[in-house]
């Protein structure tokens, strides 16, 4: 006779459990997304919270780093409204159409919503869903357990539409903000569809207070049609005690041209997880991150780069400056389908560690199943270079502006891939503003 075993439930995964049997009747979307919600539940619950012995969370084992399940944050009242108001300081002083998303909710009495150029549609999640706007299936991050509960839980958040051959000349800006005190979380799910031959700059940035307890599980979805061009731009900086998990998934098409930037300075627990699958021939994709941690942050880059037609051309770098017993954790795989032939692939991971405490886990993969191909990966960790450090110190320069100079020097490469100007200037400044505070 064979035993049945069976995992011991967390206080997380008992207390996810409970939430979804108070909130599901609740949820928006209603009948028409209540199975798919269910089905997805119970694809998490049959998983549980991701631990190190599933390899794609081999360095984030949320089993351990999530002690409880905290409950959905309200709706913002006049109070968190009003502190939301400052929130995306970042990108404040450019012309960018601001789009509020706060506590989990659109607000669009607080977005910019005026004078929408012809083709461009923006609505509320809780509108869209369950219409042919917005449906809450993953593709290729169907299986994973964040994923799968995002999709149980999903409220609120915003969905974009561009028509074909639409020019957006401002960038659209997601301002995804916490400003309850009280410990809470939320499941946000937000879709763009991006036109055949269209145009925009989307920028994502996320922040919240630094002595709240809160968590985000966060979903983006993008389609890219063919000869569409889109840079995506995401900032990280959730307070000191925040969980961050956050899934891209995109689906580029042929000749298209997809820039992907992500820059991570705050949050104790952040992972960001990418699913990128070039669906046409002709395409054109870069995906640049970089990672400013210190204390015990903990910070997991995942990216999944799928090609899936002849002639792609993909190039992934990563850079992390990790500081005091901060980790920084990087896993890369970049998969070639048996049609995609003729594709060019090229990743790179980089680690400066700037203390003995610190730690950088890289792990870059490639799974070619074609052989017409130019593909390759690399990783190298260090620490700064003394004899570098000595020739700036020796002409007069202190040493801690010295080592900024460095590290500066070291995520540029990263930085400079912005194409435009006003975004590259606001986040090298914010990158300062990571100087300043380890001084």
């Amino acid at each position: 006779m064979n035993a049945e075993i069976r995992p011991v439930k967390t206080a997380a995964e008992i207390g996810l459990a409970d939430l979804f049997a108070a909130v599901r009747k609740d949820l928006p979307g209603g009948s028409s997304t209540e199975a798919i919600r269910s089905d997805a539940f119970d694809r998490f619950a049959a998983q549980g919270l991701p631990n190190s012995r599933v390899e794609a969370w081999k360095y984030t084992d949320l089993r351990r780093l999530v002690s409880d399940a905290k409950p959905l944050a309200p709706q913002p009242d006049a109070a968190a409204k009003t502190a939301a108001g400052g929130a995306g300081a970042v990108f404040a002083a450019l012309d960018v159409r601001r789009l509020l998303i706060v506590d989990g909710a659109f607000v669009p009495e607080l977005s910019d919503l005026a004078a929408l150029e012809a083709g461009v549609a923006i609505r509320a999640t809780v509108e869209a869903l369950g219409t042919k706007e917005m449906s809450l299936p993953f593709g290729m991050a169907w299986a994973d357990p964040v994923a799968a509960l995002n999709t149980a839980l999903a409220g609120d958040g915003v969905v974009i539409t561009v028509a074909a051959h639409v020019v957006v000349a401002r960038p659209i800006h997601l301002v995804f903000v916490t400003t309850s005190g009280a410990p809470s979380a939320m499941f946000t799910r937000s879709r763009l569809e991006l036109g055949n031959g269209a145009s925009l700059t989307l920028v994502e940035t996320h922040e919240g207070p630094d002595q709240s307890d809160y968590q985000v599980n966060a979903a983006l979805q993008i389609n890219v049609g063919d000869k569409a061009s889109l840079d995506h731009i995401k900032v990280t900086s959730e307070g000191a005690a925040a969980l961050h998990i956050a899934t891209l998934e995109t689906s580029i098409g042929a000749d298209a041209n997809y820039r992907e930037f992500g820059l991570t300075t705050g949050g104790a627990v952040v992972r960001n997880q990418l699913f990128l699958r070039l669906t046409g021939e002709g395409t054109t994709t870069s995906v640049y991150q970089a990672s400013l941690l210190s204390g015990r942050q903990h910070a997991d880059t995942t990216l999944v780069v799928d090609h899936a037609a002849s002639g792609s051309q993909s190039r992934e770098v990563f850079k992390a400056v990790v500081d005091d017993e901060a980790r920084a954790v990087f896993q890369g795989r970049i998969t070639v389908q048996p049609r995609a032939q003729q594709t060019d692939a090229r990743m790179m991971a980089r680690a400066l560690l700037l203390s003995d405490e610190a730690v950088a886990n890289c792990k870059p993969e490639l799974e070619i199943f074609a052989d017409d191909v130019q593909c390759g990966h690399g990783t190298t960790t260090g620490a700064l270079d003394d004899q570098l450090k000595f020739y700036l110190m020796a002409r007069g320069i202190p040493e801690k502006e010295a080592e900024a100079l460095l590290i500066q020097a070291f995520v540029g490469e990263v930085i400079d891939a912005i194409a435009r100007d006003d975004l590259r200037e606001a986040l090298s400044s914010k990158m300062l503003d990571w100087f300043k505070g380890r001084e």
